[in-house]
């Protein structure tokens, strides 16, 4: 069996064991099929900017109420996981679960995947800039290639990827030039200090993924993850004295694509890092910023006055970095 036809194979195996045509689980390996893929979760990922602004309104949080963002958060996270758990739980016939030995599995991911990740973002967020903490996030995927090599050893570190990362980065920082002016000057722990540890989070689960989706069901993973972490952001949540005020169908209407958002993302996220390098997933984080700032720009009018040309030309970056570390070099990179 060639290496195409295993990762093929294996794709099948992590989207739907058994019942996935070869045809279809290809679009996990292919150049073509991860592209289009990569930029699917990343508009939903971007578009999660403004979601959660709208969010803030909706149920009335003020930006000093930690509680209740947490509460939100874990609700949007547990409905997620239940989302594509049902759902592929009928779409195979049977109850989707860990077995007893997975369960450790489960918590770990969910610990950075879900609860470390976002408490320290949402918390970190109170304390920081917005435009700061985008460009702090996107570090990231510079800390997921980095740890893939160096820690998990997973692939090899090369100039060629070190490159589409600068390039990426440069796009990011790019697209937030406008508003950097008096906010980079300043560090805090509680702020910008929880904003890096939430993308240190970020860049293990990555290594996870790549690591357990090996010998467990990536679909499987991702809903139980989201929904062992929802139910433990929700309970911080109470702790802290969150709460939701009652929803009226719009707020339902944006939890439940909320949900959404990450159910599918995360999902087809965590397929592709269980049959290619991390270097070759992760650099497409660079987008989500880029797609965010957009979108936040046409939903909430923000950055009307900022030159339109600039976010063209900060993708057209991250475009150069995605294909300097997918096209020059081979699958592997072991």
């Amino acid at each position: 069996m060639t290496r195409r036809n295993a990762l093929t194979a294996a794709a099948a195996n992590a989207v739907d064991t058994g019942s996935t045509s070869p045809r279809v689980a290809r679009i996990f390996t292919v150049a073509w099929g991860i592209f289009v893929l990569n930029v699917i979760c990343c508009l939903l990922w971007g578009s999660a900017f403004p979601c959660i602004k709208f969010g803030y309104q909706l149920f009335s949080i003020s930006a000093a109420d930690t509680g209740s963002k947490l509460l939100f958060a874990g609700v949007r996270f547990f409905l997620a996981g239940f989302m594509v758990t049902v759902f592929m739980s009928l779409r195979r016939g049977r109850l989707i679960r860990p077995r007893v030995d997975e369960f450790p599995v489960v918590v770990l991911l969910s610990l950075f995947q879900t609860i470390l990740q976002y408490i320290f973002f949402y918390v970190g967020l109170s304390h920081a800039l917005g435009t700061t903490s985008s460009i702090i996030n996107s570090s990231s995927t510079f800390l997921s290639i980095l740890m893939s090599a160096l820690l998990f050893r997973q692939e090899r570190i090369t100039g060629r990827k070190i490159l589409g990362c600068v390039l990426g980065f440069t796009g990011v920082i790019l697209v937030n030039l406008g508003k950097l002016a008096g906010g980079m000057g300043s560090f805090a722990l509680d702020g910008e200090g929880f904003i890096f540890l939430s993308a240190l989070s970020g860049a293990v689960v990555s290594c996870l993924l790549r690591l357990f989706t090996q010998k467990h069901d990536a679909v499987m993973l991702s809903g139980w993850q989201f929904m062992f972490g929802g139910l433990v952001l929700c309970g911080i949540g109470l702790g802290l004295g969150g709460q939701l005020h009652l929803m009226d169908p719009s707020g339902i209407a944006l939890i439940l694509y909320m949900a959404f958002i990450s159910a599918c993302a995360y999902s087809l996220s965590s397929i592709m890092l269980s049959v290619n390098p991390v270097s070759r997933i992760a650099v497409y984080r660079f987008m989500t910023p880029i797609f965010g700032f957009v979108l936040s720009a046409i939903i909430l009018g923000e950055g009307a006055a900022m030159d339109p040309l600039m976010p063209l030309l900060a993708l057209a970056l991250v475009a150069a970095g995605i294909i300097v570390v997918n096209v020059s070099g081979r699958p592997t990179d072991k």
